[in-house]
């Protein structure tokens, strides 16, 4: 999710909200921000502190240092902003909740379609070898048999790690862009892997019988 997510004073309005759960440091806040997202936007320091030190100067926010740490807290004045502008926070709220969706609903069909495609290419790759070893046992090649296992098995491994950098790559990107990576998208892969290693041993067992 990218910044622009907040327009104009909508952050603002924002930071008002979540000091209005409980007095908070910088980066307690910054790290509510991006809970609240997801995941998706984390702020820096220097997007956050300057936007508090307005807020304070406005009479909206007051600081108190403790040790190390400095917690701000909400003041009346800003509750009063926060209730005058509450229809303003929903819009906020809804639109990042919609944003999240999005993007999860995004992943969760990146993941799909990848796992359909293995599927594909499993199942084409078992059709593929009960035709050749059909051919191999009438031909009783058996020193071909084995050459040619050989090969597949070689050629199984080389799909299996390219399927998994690549999804590998994708998810660790996704990530690394700040967005969000749900529990029910890797539930979604666990259970399509474990389909696709039950269609594999399928068609293994019937190459047996």
């Amino acid at each position: 999710m990218s910044p622009a997510v907040f327009s104009h004073g909508d952050l603002r309005l924002y930071l008002l909200s979540l000091l209005n759960e409980a007095p908070q440091h910088g980066y307690g806040i910054i790290q509510a921000l991006s809970d609240r997202t997801g995941g998706t936007y984390t702020p820096s320091a220097g997007t956050i502190y300057p936007r508090l030190a307005k807020l304070e100067e406005e009479g909206l926010v007051t600081k108190t240092v403790e040790g190390r740490t400095t917690i701000y807290a909400i003041t009346d004045a800003g509750r009063a902003e926060l209730s005058s502008r509450s229809d303003d926070l929903i819009g906020i709220e809804q639109g990042l909740s919609d944003s999240v969706r999005l993007i999860a609903s995004e992943v969760r069909h990146s993941v799909q379609e990848a796992m359909r495609s293995l599927r594909a290419d499993l199942a084409t790759a078992a059709q593929e070898e009960r035709r050749a070893a059909k051919t191999r046992l009438r031909s009783d090649g058996m020193s071909d048999e084995r050459v040619t296992s050989r090969e597949n098995l070689q050629r199984a491994d080389a799909a299996i790690n390219a399927f998994r950098a690549q999804v590998r790559t994708d998810l660790r990107t996704h990530v690394a862009r700040g967005a969000v990576l749900p529990a029910t998208v890797v539930t979604d892969l666990e259970r399509a892997l474990d389909d696709a290693a039950h269609a594999v041993t399928r068609a293994l067992s019937t190459l047996r019988d």
